[in-house]
């Protein structure tokens, strides 16, 4: 069990500190103050984190940590802890952790027995839920889907029958092969775009799959919501055959899709195998 007193002030602390994700007067004073403090700064791209840091004039030494070098770094963060330095790890915009390479420090530094505290800020997929007009809980935050189409249908069809709001990063350039995706996997549910969120161009579209599918193509960066599953879907018309030979042709073996169509219509793997086998 680990239990964490973050008011101990003889400890080095590892800072997750939330930085804007377009406006940078969401930044917060305790926010400043951290990276003011702090011994070191690791961010995931020092260029555009250095134009926040001077912006505020937070002079604290910075140093990279991304997906490519983030378990050297990661041993580089600890051994400034053991030394008792104290770090902050920031994204590009956002928390870092959330679709942003600092799971990896985190956990050493658990392990480590270091305090981990996350200060608070602005996050893309939280603006985008509250004015969504989607139920707001519960909802499921997946994050960036698979660029590669038979593994992003196969995400979505483990997904299907989710009755929470579902949250998604999407690149603009990925968006419509994505919403087709989905119209083709969840059926015309509704769905919400968000883009640009907190900066000068920001717009939330609002429609159903269908509908939003003919819209003008959108640039910058996206949040995607689309509803979840509603009664009428969940009771579907599909035997357990069909279901599991669906399955099998949105990408999924015969073993996972018959623990899929299980799991959709709360059975025991065992029956499922044995109807799908006995025909």
């Amino acid at each position: 069990m680990n239990r964490q007193k973050s008011f101990h002030q003889d400890k080095a602390k590892l800072y997750l500190v939330a930085t804007p994700i377009g406006n940078l007067e969401d930044m917060t004073y305790r926010s400043i103050r951290v990276l003011n403090e702090v011994d070191l700064i690791y961010a995931e791209d020092t260029r555009n984190s250095a134009k926040l840091l001077k912006h505020f004039e937070i002079s604290t030494h910075m140093f990279s940590y991304h997906e490519h070098n983030k378990e050297v770094k990661s041993d580089e963060i600890i051994a400034h802890l053991s030394d008792g330095k104290s770090v902050a790890l920031i994204s590009d915009a956002g928390y870092p952790v959330v679709s942003d390479p600092g799971y990896v420090i985190v956990k050493k530094a658990i392990e480590q027995d270091f305090d981990v505290i996350a200060i608070p800020g602005a996050s893309a997929f939280l603006q985008a839920l509250v004015v969504s007009g989607l139920r707001p809980h519960p909802f499921m935050f997946f994050g960036f889907l698979d660029a590669k189409r038979s593994k992003r249908v196969k995400q979505l069809t483990t997904l299907m029958m989710q009755e929470e709001t579902m949250i998604f990063y999407e690149s603009p350039h990925r968006l419509f092969k994505t919403l087709q995706d989905m119209l083709d996997v969840f059926g015309d549910r509704k769905v919400v775009v968000a883009r640009e969120l907190t900066k000068k161009f920001e717009e939330i579209i609002r429609g159903n799959l269908r509908e939003v599918l003919r819209m003008e193509p959108v640039k910058g960066e996206i949040v995607l919501l689309v509803e979840g599953a509603k009664e009428q879907d969940l009771q579907t018309n599909l035997t357990v055959i069909e279901e599991v030979n669906m399955l099998i042709k949105n990408g999924f073996s015969v073993k996972d899709a018959i623990k899929q169509v299980a799991k959709n219509r709360n059975l025991k793997k065992s029956d499922v195998y044995q109807e799908y086998h006995i025909d």
